[in-house]
């Protein structure tokens, strides 16, 4: 079968690998569409990140491997014992390794597992014909959620669990930073979440366009300061909760000027290199930094749900490109700004 395969940095290559095969409790997926996250982005450009250049302690693997984390598909077999899911179910993926046995899995909070792996970051992943995911990964799509969509699943996951995390109470102002995949997928999620003030703050004119079709309002940091039209808007109370999905100091910064007192900026992105915070701006205001990663089974049952009631519009932010266009349609043009979102589609 043919596979996107990680070598090392700058040397990823559409391959042809041996045919993937269900082992027990596993399930073997018929790919559908696999999209394009900001971490291979990474991975590629900047790699090894989360790729290990060692076994990993819980898959045993290394590069090279094959990529695709956000991805979902048909199965096409499922191994000895598997009973949640059967022959012809559409699903999208989960795709978390996780110990089981750490503090963080104890309790609960497995996407922070002490030893946490990724399908198609620390083992072969979706970006291919086929690809074999543990049952537990596995949730069921249903008939109203297409495909493509469920392909989204995982980034509006990601989204989904820190909107949580922001805490916003319905009637208060949220602001989003950053008008990507992740920045949409924040709106999508405040929304779902019954916040109707959300403010999305994005420099760039193409991505204000984007998610202003789709219903959002927004703000150009280049042309209004944004903590004092904070301020003004919510006459002082300042914002409930701010999510920086941009990963640069002067949205960090314009965040923390812009929170209420007591109230959290979650961090979204992966930040390429340090940056210098403003603390003081939590001392002030007793305010607080939340961190968040992935996202846990019940953020996905929570997207799937909203996408089934029709909440969720591609419109305008993804496209869908041959697997065979991986480097240039792909890489290339969401490293250039060309576009937002690529889902691969390995039939193509």
């Amino acid at each position: 079968m043919r596979a996107v395969v990680y070598n090392a940095r700058n040397d990823v290559a559409v391959t042809d690998v041996a045919d993937p095969k269900a082992g027990d409790g596993q399930i073997l997926v018929k790919v559908g569409f696999n999209g394009i996250c900001g971490t291979d982005l990474h991975e590629y450009y900047d790699g090894p990140i989360f790729i290990p250049t060692e076994a990993h302690p819980l898959t045993g693997r290394m590069a090279p491997l094959v990529l695709g984390h956000e991805f979902s598909g048909t199965v096409v077999e499922v191994g000895p014992g598997v009973t949640t899911v059967a022959e012809g179910d559409r699903i999208t993926v989960e795709p978390l390794y996780t110990c089981g046995h750490c503090v963080p899995c104890r309790s609960g909070r497995y996407n922070i597992c002490t030893t946490i792996g990724f399908h198609g970051l620390s083992t072969d992943g979706g970006m291919a014909d086929y690809t074999v995911i543990n049952e537990s990964m596995a949730h069921k799509l249903p008939d109203e959620v297409s495909t493509e969509l469920g392909a989204l699943v995982e980034p509006m996951s990601v989204a989904y669990h820190a909107a949580k995390l922001g805490d916003v109470d319905p009637d208060g102002t949220a602001l989003v930073f950053g008008a990507g995949p992740i920045g949409i997928g924040l709106w999508f999620a405040l929304r779902g979440q019954g916040v109707e003030d959300v403010l999305v703050v994005e420099p760039s004119p193409v991505r204000r366009a984007s998610i202003e079709h789709l219903g959002a309002r927004t703000l150009d940091p280049t042309d209004v300061d944004v903590p004092a039209f904070i301020a003004d808007q919510t006459k002082g109370l300042g914002a409930a909760a701010a999510f920086d999905a941009a990963g640069v100091r002067p949205a960090v910064e314009a965040a923390l000027a812009s929170l209420g007192p007591a109230k959290t900026m979650v961090s979204v992105a992966i930040y390429e290199r340090p940056l210098e915070t403003p603390l003081i701006q939590l001392v002030l205001r007793e305010a607080r930094i939340q961190g968040t990663i992935c996202y846990t089974a019940d953020d996905y049952r929570a997207v799937i749900d909203l996408m089934a009631r029709g909440h969720y519009d591609t419109t305008g932010w993804v496209e869908k490109i041959a697997m065979n266009d991986i480097i240039s349609e792909g890489f290339e043009a969401l490293h250039a700004g060309r576009k937002m979102k690529v889902l691969v589609d390995p039939s193509a």
